[in-house]
């Protein structure tokens, strides 16, 4: 089967230049890529797509799918659904599963699951039993069976006797660890240690928390080499701690979540629990030190760390509710509302961040645009404005803050696997 997308700006990220052209996919395969007529190709699907922007797929290397264990919060199938609605043809999944991802038959059980989306799931392995902090899990056994990385992901490696021996096995696959960088000591609360913190009476959790832990981490691989990525970091501090060790030209490697460059802890004063979230929204001094990070490149990536939760979970006491919001489908658009327009980033930089860099720390390829290439791209319009409307979500769960909220930029259609995501239908390519 052919399709023919017509009328595409083909974004080229490593020249940084854009080029008008169409392009002829002929079984999953990119055939033929230029100023093409539609009357030639008369078999051939076609779709006008308006002088939309082209790019390699879009990956998010932080997402929660729940599956197995909540199934109630989502499923591999529904996440996925929510990542093709969002513009993302990949992610990787988060082990806090129950069970944790950290064992060859979990592994296997979530990529049987996502067998033949049109998204591409890649499993995250924990890297202690259990994510318990006691004992290494099987790190061979998970790295055969498929996962790309390694994360005790919502809580931090335990003690450094454990991250260091973590680091030196993993680092002999040249694997990654992803540390949620909080300790545990001064964690517990509901929101950011502030002013505003104390005027709301609720319980705080210092930026302190985290930055103790990047820096044992990037201290830890210093001393024993190795690679390190600091999950959605949050805290000025954090920032400067990777910038220096990049500095020093130690493998740390850092991402930031959408709703941590465009909220602070003021949002907090509604007490609407979709707002609360680990690491908790901090100050603008905060904000303001990520998205230099962002621009700088000491921050790599951006992830949604997708935290889907029930309604009857999420509406209880502010304290007692979970942490976590989804991102998949808002965190394209809220990065170009924020860093595109309003001059802190070219879009360049954003698919960069989005799509190149994910998948060099995770050393999964990058797709190419080019003849004879697998088609595995993102078609969005950088212009498009429209609403945040959760009710129309793909994913399972609608804990989200930015509902009914503006914003400019969206994904129009995603292409991989030999399937097309457009217009809310898919639509197979062979």
């Amino acid at each position: 089967m052919q399709v023919l997308l017509s009328g595409l700006k083909i974004l080229d990220i490593e020249k940084k230049e854009e080029t008008k052209a169409d392009i002829l996919i002929n079984n999953g395969l990119i055939e033929k890529i230029g100023l093409l007529k539609a009357s030639d190709y008369k078999s051939a699907k076609f779709y006008n797509l308006n002088n939309n922007c082209a790019v390699p797929g879009l990956f998010d290397m932080h997402v929660h799918l729940r599956e197995p264990g909540r199934e109630d919060e989502e499923t591999v199938e529904t996440g996925s659904n929510a990542a093709a609605s969002g513009g993302f043809t990949g992610i990787a999944c988060m082990p806090n599963t129950e069970p944790a991802i950290d064992s060859a038959e979990v592994v296997n059980y979530v990529l049987q699951k996502s067998k033949n989306h049109l998204v591409d799931v890649y499993p995250i392995g924990a890297v202690t039993l259990g994510r318990n902090g006691k004992n290494l899990a099987p790190i061979a056994e998970l790295i055969d069976a498929g996962t790309i990385a390694f994360s005790d992901d919502g809580v931090a490696v335990k003690n450094a006797s454990i991250l260091r021996r973590a680091l030196e096995y993993i680092k002999m696959y040249n694997g990654v660890i992803i540390e949620h960088c909080e300790d545990e000591s001064l964690a517990g609360g509901s929101m950011n240690e502030s002013l505003t913190s104390t005027q709301l009476g609720l319980p705080p959790i210092p930026t302190v928390a985290e930055d103790l832990i990047v820096l044992r981490d990037i201290l830890m691989t210093e001393y024993v080499g190795g690679r390190v990525h600091i999950a959605h970091i949050s805290s000025k501090k954090s920032v400067e701690l990777v910038r220096q060790a990049k500095v020093k030209g130690l493998s740390v490697t850092a991402e930031v979540t959408p709703h941590h460059f465009t909220l602070t802890d003021e949002a907090l004063k509604t007490f609407d629990t979709n707002y609360k979230m680990n690491p908790p929204l901090r100050t603008k001094e905060d904000v303001n030190a990520i998205i230099e990070g962002l621009k700088d490149g000491t921050i790599d990536c951006i992830a949604s760390d997708h935290a889907p939760h029930s309604a009857e979970e999420k509406d209880m006491e502010f304290i007692h509710a979970p942490n976590g919001i989804l991102g998949l489908e808002t965190q394209l658009g809220l990065a170009i509302t924020e860093l595109v327009h309003k001059n802190h980033l070219s879009i360049f930089d954003i698919i960069e961040k989005f799509s190149i860099n994910p998948r060099k720390i995770l050393n999964i390829p990058i797709p190419q645009i080019r003849i004879g290439e697998k088609a595995n791209i993102t078609v969005f319009d950088s212009d498009l404005i429209w609403t945040v409307e959760v009710n129309k979500f793909k994913s399972k769960s609608k804990n989200s803050p930015f509902d009914k909220r503006l914003l400019t930029g969206k994904s129009i259609a995603v292409i991989n696997n030999n399937k097309m995501y457009f217009e809310d239908e898919y639509i197979s390519l062979v």
